[in-house]
C-alpha cells in the first residue's frame, strides 16, 4: 500500500536587513476598495523611512490586478500569504484602515520573527482604530509585538522608532503614566463597590450576545472561564432570532416609538432615495429591533446585551445604532411584553454592547450597577477612538461610535439628529443618533485580556466644548453622521495612550463634577478589584 504524505510549504530564505509587509482589510469588499489609496500611501511612506536605514521592504502579496486592492481580506487569504514570508522574518502590520485582526491572527501566532504593528494617525481613514483593535488581539493571544503611528511619517519620533526596531526588534514607549490600584483606605466608596462585586460574585448576571466575534474582534471575545470566575455568564443568541422577532413586530408598535421619540424632540433627516438617503421605513425596521431586543432580553433575564450586526444583519436589516443608543438610555420609550401586561426594564437602560464587545459588556454591566447605587444616571456608552489634534495648547481626542450613543450624553433627545449611515459600510441604511457629547467630567475605562486574566484600565477625562467650527471640521475629517466627543485626558499624551491602550474601543460616562466623578471611579475599581479583576489607574487618578 502507498500513501501520498504532505509536506508543509517550503518558506523563502531569510534574507538581512529585510522586512515583510502586509496589510489586514476590510471583510466588505466596499471599504477595501474605498481605502486602497490611503493605504498605498502609507505604505509608500513606511518604505521610504527604511530604505533610508539601508533595509528593504517586500511585500507579501501583489495588489490583485481583479479587486484593484493589496488587502488580505479573509483569514483563509491570510494563511496563504503566510506561506511566503519567512517564518523569523521582521514582518511589518501596515494600516491605514479598520481592518479585521482575524484574517492575519492565525498567522501572526506562530509567526517567530520581529512583529511591528504601524497606521497612520487620521480622521479621515482609521487605521488607529484598526491598529488598536490589532494590538489589543496580539496582547490577548500573548504574541510579543512593537507599535508605532504617525500623522505624515516624516516626524523623528516616528523614524527614531523605526530605527530602534531595525536595530533591537522592538520600540520601547512610555509607560510611566500606568500604575496598579494601590491598597484603598476605608472609604464608602470602598465598601460600596465591595459590596456590589460580592452580589455580582454571589447572584450572578448573564450577558446576551448575538453572535460573536463581529468584525474580526478576536480580543473582545472573553473566554468562559475567566468571565464566570467574575460572576459573568453568556446566554449565546443568534442574530436570526432577534430577526424573527423583529418580523412579529407590529407596525402600530413601532409607529408608537417613533412618535414617542419626535415628542420628546429627536429630528430625522429622512429622504427618498434609500440607497443613499434615511427613509421611514429604515427607521421603523430599526424600531421594530429596539422592541424585539428587549422582549428577548426579558425572555432570558438578560443584565446586558449586545448585537453584533455588522456581519449577517447588515445584509438584511438598517444598521442597529438607533435601537442600541435607546436601549442605553434611561429616557426611553416604554416596550410592554408581548401579553401588553409588563413594562419591560422599566424605568431604566438596559446596557447594550456594541458589536459585541465584551470588554465593553463587562464594563458597562459593573458601570450601570455603580452608577445606580450611587443615585447617579448610569447611562454609559463605549466609543471608537477615533482621532484628536491639538486645540489651544491642550490633545483633544475625537471619540466616535457609529451612533449608539445614550441621548443623555448629547443633553437630551432635542439636541439628537438621526442621520442616514455610509452606504459604504451601512448598505440597509438606517439612522445614527447624532450630537455632540455635552461638557462635564466623565470616567473612562477598558476591560481586557492580558497575561492570562482580565484587566481594567480605568483613568479619568474631560469632555470640553469646542467652538462650532471646529466640530463641524472634525466631524467632517471622520464621519459626520456620527455623534462626537471631545476628550482630553487627565495626564496622558497622545502616544502613551496609543501605546497602552488595548482596544478600539473606550467606555464613557459622566459624573455631575469632578468630586463625584472621582468618588465614582474609587467604587467602581473596588467593584472590578472584588470581583477578581486587576485594575490598572492611567494618568491623573484621584483613589
Amino acid at each position: 500500500m502507498s500513501y501520498t504524505t504532505p509536506t508543509p510549504t517550503q518558506r523563502p530564505a531569510l534574507a538581512p536587513a529585510t522586512a515583510y509587509l502586509i496589510a489586514s482589510g476590510d471583510l466588505r469588499e466596499s471599504a477595501n476598495t474605498a481605502g486602497w489609496d490611503t493605504q498605498a500611501h502609507l505604505e509608500e511612506a513606511v518604505t521610504g523611512v527604511l530604505n533610508q536605514l539601508g533595509w528593504q521592504v517586500i511585500r507579501a502579496n501583489p495588489v490583485d490586478p481583479a479587486t484593484g486592492h493589496g488587502f488580505i481580506s479573509s483569514q483563509r487569504m491570510g494563511l496563504e500569504v503566510f506561506k511566503s514570508i519567512p517564518t523569523h522574518a521582521p514582518l511589518i502590520v501596515a494600516e491605514a484602515v479598520w481592518q479585521y485582526s482575524h484574517h492575519v491572527l492565525a498567522g501572526l501566532r506562530t509567526h517567530e520573527g520581529p512583529i511591528l504593528t504601524v497606521a497612520n494617525f487620521a480622521g479621515d481613514w482609521p487605521g488607529l482604530v484598526g491598529l488598536l483593535n490589532l494590538n489589543g488581539s496580539l496582547t490577548k493571544m500573548a504574541k510579543p509585538y512593537s507599535t508605532i503611528w504617525s500623522v505624515d511619517f516624516h516626524d523623528d519620533w516616528f523614524r527614531a522608532g523605526l530605527k530602534e526596531w531595525v536595530e533591537t526588534g522592538t520600540i520601547t514607549h512610555d509607560a510611566s503614566h500606568v500604575r496598579p490600584l494601590p491598597e484603598l483606605p476605608p472609604s464608602q466608596e470602598l465598601d460600596l463597590g465591595s459590596r456590589i462585586g460580592e452580589q455580582l460574585l454571589a447572584d450572578k448576571a448573564i450577558i446576551g450576545v448575538f453572535d460573536e466575534g463581529c468584525m474580526g474582534m478576536y480580543n473582545a471575545i472573553f473566554d468562559d472561564e475567566l468571565l464566570n470566575a467574575s460572576g459573568i455568564y453568556k446566554e449565546r443568541l443568534s442574530q436570526s432570532a432577534l430577526y424573527a422577532e423583529m418580523l412579529r413586530v407590529n407596525d402600530a408598535e413601532a409607529d408608537g416609538v417613533h412618535e414617542w421619540l419626535v415628542e420628546r424632540g429627536m429630528t430625522f433627516r429622512y429622504g427618498e432615495n434609500p440607497d443613499t438617503e434615511l427613509t421611514r421605513e429604515q427607521v421603523q425596521w430599526q424600531l421594530k429591533m429596539y422592541i424585539a431586543a428587549l422582549r428577548i432580553a426579558d425572555d432570558f433575564g438578560l443584565d446586558a446585551v449586545g448585537i453584533q450586526y455588522q456581519q449577517g444583519l447588515k445584509d438584511v436589516v438598517p444598521a442597529s445604532d438607533l435601537a442600541e443608543g435607546i436601549l442605553n438610555s434611561t429616557d426611553r420609550p416604554p416596550v410592554l411584553s408581548r401579553d401588553g401586561h409588563r413594562e419591560l426594564y422599566a424605568g431604566q437602560a438596559l446596557p447594550h454592547f456594541n458589536e459585541v464587545d465584551e470588554g465593553v459588556a463587562v464594563d458597562a454591566l459593573i458601570t450601570h450597577r455603580v452608577w445606580t447605587a450611587m443615585g447617579l444616571v448610569p447611562d454609559n456608552t463605549l466609543h471608537d477612538v477615533r482621532w484628536g489634534e491639538d486645540f489651544d495648547d491642550r490633545f483633544v481626542w475625537v471619540y466616535e461610535i457609529s451612533g449608539s450613543v445614550p441621548v443623555s450624553h448629547l443633553g437630551g433627545w432635542d439636541q439628537a439628529e438621526g442621520w442616514r449611515q455610509d452606504p459604504v459600510f451601512f448598505p440597509a441604511g438606517g439612522s445614527t443618533i447624532n450630537g455632540v457629547s455635552k461638557p462635564g467630567d466623565v470616567v473612562l475605562s477598558r476591560v481586557y485580556i492580558a497575561d492570562g486574566v482580565l484587566q481594567v484600565d480605568i483613568f479619568r477625562g474631560t469632555v470640553i466644548e469646542l467652538p462650532a467650527e471646529e466640530t463641524q471640521r472634525r466631524k467632517n475629517a471622520t464621519n459626520p453622521e456620527w455623534p462626537i466627543a471631545h476628550v482630553v485626558l487627565h495626564d496622558v499624551t497622545r502616544d502613551q495612550f496609543m501605546a497602552r491602550h488595548k482596544a478600539n474601543h473606550v467606555q464613557m460616562v459622566y459624573a455631575p463634577d469632578a468630586t463625584t466623578a472621582d468618588k465614582a471611579l474609587l467604587a467602581k475599581a473596588a467593584t472590578f478589584e472584588r470581583i477578581g479583576i486587576k485594575v490598572n489607574l492611567i494618568g491623573a487618578v484621584s483613589v
